[in-house]
């Protein structure tokens, strides 16, 4: 029960040290105002920014209104049938690890860790 009561008492002075420090406003965390650009040329981005009609924070903007793609249908989908299986073993219920596990290596060179370079 002693024990109990000298942790309260020696917490309740360790508690009781810690104060607030005063406001800095002109120290680490001041927030900086003056800017390096002049009203008109804010402006002037402004309106070359309105001029071009893409505002990708609205929630009408379409990404894909312009989009323009390099490849055909068919090698789209040749490309998807070649992949199919691959991604179909490495989305699988054992995320691919019975799929990497009957790929040969990837020959990279001979790098083990902790190996020098020039062993002595």
């Amino acid at each position: 029960m002693k024990l109990s009561r000298l942790v309260i008492a020696v917490l309740s002075v360790a508690a009781a040290t810690a104060y607030a420090d005063d406001a800095d406003p002109s120290g680490q965390f001041a927030i900086g105002t003056a800017g390096t650009q002049t009203r008109a040329a804010v402006a002037q981005q402004f309106q070359q920014y309105r001029a071009e009609g893409v505002n990708p924070w609205s929630t009408t903007y379409n990404p894909l209104k312009t989009f323009r793609g390099e490849r055909t249908r068919a090698e789209v989908r040749a490309e998807y049938l070649r992949n199919r299986a691959a991604v179909s073993a490495l989305t699988g219920e054992d995320s691919g690890s019975a799929y990497l596990s009957t790929r040969q290596p990837v020959a990279t060179g001979a790098t083990v860790a902790g190996q020098p370079v020039n062993a002595q």
